[in-house]
C-alpha cells in the first residue's frame, strides 16, 4: 500500500511538472499594430503555446493575420493569407481572417421579417446582404484581453453592437475568444446575449493553405465533409430551400477527394459560384463540438481537423481570388490560392422557416465553438 501510495504520488508529482513547464513556455506578447485613421490604436497579440506553434491576431476585425504550424519534418510555415499592414485590411475586403457577422454569409434581399416586423439591411453582394454589411464586425475596433489556461493561451475580443447598426435590431454584446491549445488547436468560442430579439450568426473567414500562405493554389488538398446533404443555390448563392444529397455530385466529399477534381464539371451549381461557394448540411449531433471536415496537403504532411457546434460549414474555394491582393511577405494571391471553412447556421436562415433558427431572444445566451486543429504526418 505504501508503495502504490508513493507510486500515485510520483505520478501527481510528474504530471504538475509538466504542466508547470507547459505553462512556462507558452507566452502572449501585446504590442500596437497600427492607428486607425480616426486615430484609435490597433494592438497585436502573439499567442505561442509550449510546442512553439504561433498565431498572430489584431483586434481590427477580430482578425487572425498568421498562424504557424509544423509540417513533417518540423519546419514552421504560416498558413493563414492576411496582410502585413492595416492599410489594406481597411479596403474593401476578402475578409481574410475575421470574425463576420452580425450575421455570417447571405440574406436574401437583405430583408428578414421578425416578430412581424420587416428589416431591411444593406445589399453590398449584388442584390444580397453578405457578412453583416458594409461595416460588419470585420470593420470594427474590437475591445481586447489577453486570457490563459493550464493547456492554452489566447485573447478574448468584446463588441457591443449597437441597436440599428447595419440595420439590425437589438443592442448584441458579443464575446470571442481564439485559444492557442497545446495540442495544436485554434479554438474559438463565442457568446452573446442582447436586450431585442435580434439574428445571431457570426463565423471566422479565414483563408487557409496548409502548404504556406502564397505558396500555389489549394486544388491538391484533400478534403472530407461530414455532410451527405448541402443546401443548394440559386444564381445569387442564396439557398433554394432544397437540401440537396451530395451523392452522385462533385460536392461529395464524404470520402476524402482534392478540392480540384471535380470542380471544373459543367455542373450548374459550381458554375453559379465559379467553384464552391456552398453550405453543407453537417451530419453531426447538435451539442459538443464534432467532426465536420478534414483537409490533407500531401507536400507538408500537414493534417487539419474542424470540429463544431453549428449545423453548416460553407467551404469556399477561394473563386474571386485573381492575383490582386498581394498579401505577406509581397506574395500575390492567386485564383484559388486559399479555401475557407466557416463553421456557421445556413445562409438565409431567416428567410427559410425550415432551417435552424439564427434568432436569440432577451435572456437567452447565444454560444458557438469550431476548433481547427493541426498534426501532420
Amino acid at each position: 500500500m505504501v508503495k502504490s501510495y508513493a507510486t500515485l504520488f510520483s505520478i501527481t508529482l510528474l504530471m504538475l511538472v509538466s504542466c508547470g513547464k507547459e505553462a512556462s513556455l507558452m507566452k502572449i506578447e501585446r504590442a500596437p499594430f497600427a492607428k486607425l485613421p480616426d486615430g484609435r490604436q490597433v494592438e497585436q497579440f502573439t499567442l505561442v503555446n509550449a510546442k512553439g506553434a504561433r498565431a498572430t491576431l489584431i483586434n481590427y476585425g477580430a482578425i487572425v493575420t498568421s498562424l504557424y504550424m509544423p509540417d513533417r519534418n518540423g519546419k514552421y510555415d504560416d498558413m493563414v493569407l492576411g496582410f502585413d499592414t492595416i492599410d489594406n485590411y481597411l479596403k474593401e475586403p476578402p475578409y481574410f481572417g475575421a470574425i463576420v457577422g452580425r450575421y455570417g454569409n447571405r440574406i436574401a434581399h437583405g430583408r428578414f421579417t421578425l416578430d412581424g416586423k420587416t428589416h431591411q439591411l444593406a445589399t453590398n453582394n449584388g442584390p444580397n446582404h453578405l457578412h453583416g454589411g458594409p461595416a460588419g464586425y470585420d470593420k470594427v475596433l474590437w475591445s481586447a484581453a489577453p486570457v490563459q489556461s493550464d493547456s492554452a493561451v489566447g485573447v478574448k475580443l468584446s463588441y457591443l453592437s449597437r441597436d440599428g447598426e447595419e440595420g439590425y435590431p437589438g443592442n448584441l454584446a458579443l464575446h470571442v475568444t481564439y485559444w492557442l491549445t497545446n495540442l495544436n488547436q485554434l479554438r474559438i468560442d463565442y457568446e452573446a446575449t442582447t436586450d431585442q430579439a435580434t439574428l445571431v450568426n457570426p463565423t471566422h473567414h479565414g483563408y487557409f493553405n496548409l502548404a504556406g500562405q502564397g505558396e500555389g493554389d489549394i486544388l491538391g488538398h484533400e478534403l472530407m465533409i461530414a455532410a451527405d446533404f448541402f443546401t443548394a443555390v440559386d444564381e445569387t448563392l442564396i439557398p433554394t430551400g432544397e437540401l440537396q444529397p451530395v451523392q452522385g455530385t462533385p460536392f461529395d466529399f464524404t470520402t476524402a477527394t482534392a478540392i480540384g477534381a471535380r470542380i471544373q464539371q459543367s455542373d450548374q451549381q459550381l458554375q453559379y459560384g465559379g467553384g464552391y461557394d456552398h453550405n453543407w448540411v453537417l451530419r453531426k449531433e447538435s451539442g459538443a463540438p464534432g467532426l465536420a471536415a478534414t483537409v490533407y496537403e500531401a507536400g507538408s504532411g500537414r493534417f487539419m481537423e474542424v470540429y463544431t457546434t453549428e449545423p453548416g460549414l460553407q467551404f469556399y474555394s477561394g473563386n474571386f481570388l485573381d492575383g490582386t491582393f498581394v498579401g505577406k511577405d509581397g506574395k500575390r494571391y492567386n485564383h484559388r490560392y486559399g479555401f475557407c471553412l466557416e463553421a456557421q447556421h445556413y445562409p438565409d436562415s431567416p428567410n427559410k422557416p425550415d432551417f435552424p433558427s439564427v434568432v436569440l431572444r432577451p435572456g437567452e445566451t447565444y454560444s458557438q465553438t469550431t476548433i481547427y486543429q493541426f498534426s501532420a504526418r
